[in-house]
């Protein structure tokens, strides 16, 4: 069947009508859109102006930088620069220590630590999660006690 320039023409027609059709709708969508965003925007003068909020904070992390705390977990000197996490991980228990030191320290994967335990991959990782939960409960102590 052949087409003949009629018909070509009038595909292209509605062809150029359709994406008329689809880019009118697509910028009403992001006008749309647009406004939605700039009614839930609030500018920072009202912020600082409501609650007095600083722009800018102080971080401690860098007080005295050369200040080192060890620790021994598993039979190897870890050196760390924070005082309240050295303090949190000689609080944990052995097993946790160990876990904690195998996954972010030697870089040990959740598999290889349940070979080690003699466990699943699963059972490693929950673990790791317990650990971690325990280590951040004792670091809110310590903090809470600075305070």
């Amino acid at each position: 069947m052949t087409c003949t320039e009629e018909y070509k023409e009038h595909i292209e027609y509605t062809f150029n009508a359709f994406c008329r059709v689809v880019i009118y709708y697509a910028a009403i969508n992001a006008w749309r859109d647009r406004d939605k965003r700039r009614q839930r925007e609030i500018s920072f003068e009202y912020l600082t102006e409501e609650k007095f909020y600083p722009f800018s904070t102080s971080d401690k992390y860098f007080i005295d930088p050369c200040e080192q705390y060890p620790v021994t977990i598993c039979g190897q000197g870890v050196i760390l620069t924070n005082g309240e996490l050295a303090a949190a991980l000689s609080s944990l228990p052995e097993k946790k220590r160990e876990i904690i030191y195998l996954y972010f320290f030697r870089r040990y994967t959740q598999q290889e630590i349940g070979e080690i335990y003699g466990r699943c991959r699963s059972t490693a990782w929950h673990h790791i999660h317990s650990a971690l939960q325990m280590l951040h409960e004792e670091m809110e102590v310590l903090l809470n006690e600075e305070s």
